[in-house]
């Protein structure tokens, strides 16, 4: 049996101090560019926002495809509409490097006509390209935040990592929309998080769940990672819940129980998916939630294969069986408080999105990778 490598998501003042951070406070820096583009690094800057009418728009800025990460800088801007009738419009959008920018001092990046610049509290967002166009912009209701130190480590010597900081959890997001039906003037719900690492999730991650929903009065983000198998399948939770204004409590405390439900293999990507996935979480001063995903529909099913435009590339990852795979939901969103067994409070968000990410092979990998678990306190 191979010896299981470490992984942590550390909290502790040592951590903090050698990555340059302040506990409880976001620098306006972290949301700038933290990677330099090398081999194995990569970097987005995500953008999400759901309306009242069922329609969802989705903007990535990126430093290159996070599924081509050993290769050389291509920035990439994309964008998703889906109307409140399930169609989609999408459009990627490639620029040169000498007509990209990534600013290292805040969020300030520049992938050939689309741009996007913010300070941790409002962001203007440009998507331009040939079909479809895009000018929003995003209020923060909610303060930035970051997990722990916002990093996963993986490696004896914590010499892999994947970073994650939600720079605007909740906000209010206004955007003009032009595309090949129409025009819409949209406001809603919005988010804004900034990922980046300097190794392929790949080879760190077995699969993960990930939410955020505004759910009545109640603002939630919600991810249950679970490692590779040489990580041993080690679960870490990131986790928030704020009410209003107000963060009731995070996954600090370790006390999220990750919960699913009504396993089936999606007929698409082959991998195990549960319809319903529950976070129990259970505040300091021992309140207990429940926030329940349900399904109702997929707004986007992808074969990580299918994306690869390298033939090289390509062949070479149909010999060693690559079969990654993402899955964007459509459903509901809940959220209950609970006392002595009963539901006193509950909220429902009847347009909610979440995501399956998977990148370990379905029915090849250890089944505890599929089974929920409680996180170990680091």
């Amino acid at each position: 049996m191979s010896r299981i490598l470490n992984s942590i998501h550390p909290d502790d003042d040592a951590h903090y101090e050698k990555m340059g951070l302040t506990r409880d406070k976001i620098e306006l820096w972290e949301d700038g560019c933290r990677t330099k583009g090398g081999r194995g690094e990569y970097e987005w800057w995500y953008f999400d926002s759901h309306y009242p009418d069922g329609t969802k728009l989705i903007i990535f800025f990126f430093s290159k495809s996070p599924i081509e990460v050993d290769g050389p800088v291509k920035p990439m801007a994309t964008m998703e509409l889906t109307l409140p009738d399930g169609t989609k419009y999408e459009e990627a959008v490639h620029a040169s490097i000498e007509d990209s920018f990534y600013d290292v001092d805040r969020c300030n990046v520049r992938i050939g006509e689309c741009h996007v610049s913010g300070d941790l509290h409002h962001y203007d967002i440009v998507f331009k390209g040939k079909t479809m166009e895009a000018r929003a912009s995003l209020d923060g209701t909610l303060a930035a935040w970051r997990s722990q130190t916002g990093s996963i480590f993986f490696g004896d010597n914590e010499e892999h990592y994947f970073a994650w900081l939600p720079a605007v959890p909740e906000g209010q997001m206004t955007a003009d929309v032009t595309y090949a039906g129409g025009q819409l003037h949209l406001s809603g719900s919005g988010y804004h998080d900034h990922n980046w690492g300097n190794i392929s999730m790949l080879k760190l991650m077995h699969h993960w769940y990930w939410g955020r929903a505004k759910i009545g009065d109640y603002k939630v983000i919600s991810a249950w990672i679970t490692g590779a198998q040489k990580y041993g399948y080690k679960d870490f939770d990131v986790f928030l819940l704020a009410k209003n204004d107000q963060v009731l409590g995070d996954n600090r405390n370790h006390t999220l129980r990750f919960v699913p439900e009504d396993e089936y293999i999606d007929d698409y990507t082959g991998k195990p998916v549960y319809g319903k996935v529950a976070y129990e979480y259970t505040t300091e001063d021992g309140q207990l939630y429940r926030i329940t995903y349900a399904r109702k529909g997929d707004i986007n099913k992808t074969r990580f294969i299918d994306e690869l435009h390298n033939p090289l590339l390509k062949l070479g990852a149909k010999l060693i069986g690559f079969d990654g795979g993402y899955l964007r939901f459509e459903g509901e969103a809940s959220v209950e408080r609970i006392e002595n067994g009963q539901v006193v409070e509950r909220a429902v968000e009847p347009s909610a999105v979440w995501e399956l990410m998977y990148f370990g092979k379905a029915g090849a990998d250890n089944q505890n990778a599929r089974v929920e678990k409680k996180t170990e306190t680091d």
